[in-house]
């Protein structure tokens, strides 16, 4: 069993790879690779796509590298590996984003990634550091996280869902903020898993281990 770390240079890969590598190791999930090949990514039974900065240049970097997003879509729509997004990464997962410009997303969550708007003025933007999670629905990626486990977060704009039972969790910062998204075999985490000590670790221990 293969999980792949998408490498098209706009991610935290080191963090990234460390920790998926451990909990691989751990739970005896199989190899953890680090790949912009379209082949690898083709036949892997996992797909991670992380991603850092802003929407529209994660996107235009992704689809630079020839055949990449193709590869991606037919493991994690037509092959229905489970697939999971980081922060950025989850984010293209909406129908559009709204970062600097109007930029269309992959459209397999449906949704508009939209500026955070705090209710509280003193809150500032990006929403930086840990927060707590608030479950919304369960979910096998959330085995063993409960309300109130805490999560390093770093972003500017969230997901806006068209429909609620996408939602998995939210974190509260003047108002409820997107966390984890879900349908079928696509997750999407806003934080930072490999960042997000015990939390993280065991989220992503939960992604190698998930039978769909």
């Amino acid at each position: 069993m293969t999980t792949v770390i998408i490498d098209y240079e706009s991610g935290n890969l080191h963090s990234a790879e460390k920790a998926f590598q451990r909990m691989a190791a751990e739970t005896g999930a199989g190899a953890v690779v680090v790949t912009a090949d379209p082949e690898v990514v083709a036949r892997a039974e996992r797909v991670v796509l992380p991603g850092d900065g802003a929407f529209p240049a994660c996107r235009r970097a992704l689809f630079d590298h020839s055949g990449l997003f193709a590869a991606i879509e037919e493991a994690a729509v037509a092959r229905g590996r489970p697939f999971l997004g980081i922060c950025i990464g989850m984010q293209m997962l909406a129908t559009r984003g709204m970062e600097y410009e109007k930029t269309p997303g992959f459209d397999w969550i449906a949704g508009t990634v939209e500026r955070i708007v705090p209710s509280d003025p003193l809150l500032k933007v990006p929403h930086m550091g840990w927060n707590d999670l608030v479950i919304d629905r369960p979910h096998p990626l959330l085995d063993g996280i409960e309300t109130g486990d805490h999560a390093y977060f770093v972003h500017s704009y969230h997901m806006r869902l068209s429909d609620p039972a996408h939602l998995l969790a939210h974190a509260d910062y003047g108002g409820p903020v997107t966390a984890i998204v879900g349908r079928d075999t696509i997750l999407g985490t806003q934080f930072h898993p490999e960042k997000s000590q015990a939390t993280g670790l065991r989220l992503i221990a939960n992604f190698l281990c998930w039978r769909p």
